[in-house]
């Protein structure tokens, strides 16, 4: 009986969000009001039978860590379930490994002792609702060494420029590039065979190589069964501040917000136990998602708002992004603005960006 076994791995995502990932890793930046990047990932993971998921981590992991706690929020607190963090832990005097192989070399302890036969590996920066049980099926119908999970583009968006494109023949793919006019895009997670995992990080660190995917895989897409399994439903890609940004306010719209969060399978996230917002007599709120504890006496127009955030009188806020804990003084304007958390605004200040570049202010500053 084949089974899945999971992995995020976080060892090639870079600092992508510039402020915003100045004390933390970008898996852990919070998005859409209430939940962090890697939420979409790990739920997925879990949904689609995962019991065992390991997390590979590489620097500023600190928020991370205080937001996946034991794994418990997502399922992984049983008796069979388990969820491993691993940062690295480079002690072994003879290991030659680089780059993202020397995270599958040194924990090859996490594989080996599962009795799981595949493995799903993602990354943080892939945000849908769905589960890869279907595409599970089909790898192992095809008995295929790796499945690629991709999807046809309808409508071309920036943040789709920097995504591998696949070519395919029989279903077979033959090869992956960068060509942006391609809509056959590779969302980043596939499907392996375990024992071909194996093979290939001994492959990899036997002929110096650095990159798992990109020299085990990628390269060698000929030496070994390759196919691809397509999905259609609602995606998003984070990959730099302005897909951030309008990603955020994408999900202003309602019929995406209900297929991102309110499917059969959910994007499950660390629970808070906060008031309801109070939202005081004169205030106006349009089109905007508030999360609980707030306090809204202002304007809030087009805005996302995280827990605990407070709108003065007179404070006006639109087309922003307003992190846990901030506070909007008096007679404040807020327009096309990030703030991380718990930022002070002052009263009479004005932070104006725009829709290409968002205004952005680093977590505990005071304007």
């Amino acid at each position: 009986m084949r089974s899945l076994m999971g992995l995020i791995n976080l060892a090639n995502e870079n600092d992508y969000l510039e402020e915003l990932t100045y004390f933390r890793t970008g898996a852990s930046v919070p998005f859409a009001g209430r939940y962090r990047l890697i939420d979409f990932s790990l739920s997925n993971i879990v949904n689609s039978g995962c019991h065992e998921v390991a997390i590979f981590a590489n620097t500023k992991y600190r928020s991370l860590l205080d937001h996946l706690e034991n794994g418990d929020n997502f399922g992984l607190d049983g008796k069979k379930s388990r969820l491993f963090v691993l940062p690295p832990d480079w002690h072994d005097p003879s290991d030659i490994s680089r780059g993202d192989l020397r995270h599958f070399h040194n924990n090859r302890d996490f594989f080996n002792r599962s009795t799981a036969t595949d493995v799903i590996i993602s990354g943080s920066q892939f945000i849908t609702n769905t589960n890869f049980k279907d595409a599970f099926k089909y790898h192992v119908e095809t008995n295929a060494d790796v499945t690629l999970i991709t999807e046809d583009i309808k409508e071309f968006k920036a943040m789709h420029n920097p995504l591998k494109r696949i070519i395919s023949e029989d279903n077979r793919v033959t090869f992956i590039n960068h060509d942006t006019n391609n809509p056959h895009v590779f969302t980043g997670t596939y499907i392996i065979k375990k024992d071909k995992l194996l093979e290939i990080v001994d492959y990899c660190i036997q002929n110096y190589k650095e990159q798992f995917f990109l020299n085990g895989i990628q390269e060698r897409l000929l030496e070994m069964f390759v196919t691809y399994y397509n999905i259609d439903v609602t995606t998003m890609y984070i990959n730099d501040l302005k897909s951030f940004y309008k990603n955020n306010l994408r999900i202003l719209r309602p019929d995406l917000y209900k297929n991102l969060f309110m499917k059969d399978t959910r994007i499950k996230t660390k629970t808070s136990n906060q008031p309801p917002t109070k939202f005081v007599d004169g205030c106006e709120v349009k089109n905007s998602a508030i999360a609980n504890g707030c306090l809204i006496e202002g304007t809030v127009e087009n805005s996302i708002l995280y827990r605990g955030v407070c709108v003065k009188k007179g404070a006006v806020i639109k087309n922003s992004i307003i992190m846990t804990g901030c506070d909007i003084h008096e007679n404040a304007q807020i327009e096309n603005v990030i703030l991380d958390k718990d930022v002070v605004v002052s009263e009479g200040k004005k932070l104006i960006g725009s829709e290409e570049k968002p205004f952005v202010v680093a977590k505990r500053q005071t304007i």
